[in-house]
């Protein structure tokens, strides 16, 4: 009896640790700029992006990454702090001004209105943290359940002429995590 007790505890307890860290820790931080509604959009791809504050201060600071944003008038849906918090800035309903020129693979341009943006929180010398790492892997994988996602790239890949970022990322790496909790 005291087998199928402990059995049945480990159970539970797996389920919820698994459940655990699927769950997004989403600070709502929705902007007035940067961005256009859009009701009728077929999402069909995430664009990771870097970014930080250049402007003085604090390089990670939220609020002044965001008056960055609002001086150039860009934004993107989600930006990930170092510590793996997740910041929705716009509705994904919504075009996110995010990409600027680009394409996708396919030829497809004007990005910004198939695409979901997420800005990791680095700098072209410190690489993203293991928590915004696996932040960026859970919300992935939740946009995927909500979108029928074609592409997962970096902004490089859409702009290679004019984008680098996202700045220091292992994204065979992280490309391989995310083919792995997909097959999990």
């Amino acid at each position: 009896m005291k087998a199928i007790h402990l059995i049945f505890i480990l159970l539970i307890t797996t389920n919820l640790s698994s459940f655990a860290s699927d769950s997004l820790n989403i600070i709502n931080k929705k902007v007035s700029f940067g961005f256009a509604p859009n009701s009728n959009r077929n999402v069909n791809s995430v664009i990771v992006h870097s970014t930080f504050n250049n402007s003085g201060g604090e390089k990670y600071d939220i609020d002044l990454v965001l008056k960055q944003f609002s001086t150039y008038g860009v934004s993107a849906h989600y930006v990930i702090g170092r510590d793996g918090t997740i910041y929705q800035l716009v509705d994904e309903k919504d075009n996110s001004y995010h990409a600027g020129k680009s394409s996708l693979p396919d030829g497809t341009t004007n990005v910004n209105s198939c695409s979901i943006g997420i800005e990791i929180m680095t700098s072209y010398t410190e690489s993203p943290t293991e928590e915004q790492t696996k932040a960026l892997l859970n919300l992935i994988n939740s946009i995927k359940k909500r979108h029928s996602i074609k592409y997962v790239l970096r902004h490089s890949d859409i702009a290679p002429v004019r984008k680098t970022d996202p700045w220091n990322f292992d994204w065979d790496a992280f490309k391989k995590r995310l083919e792995e909790q997909k097959n999990n």
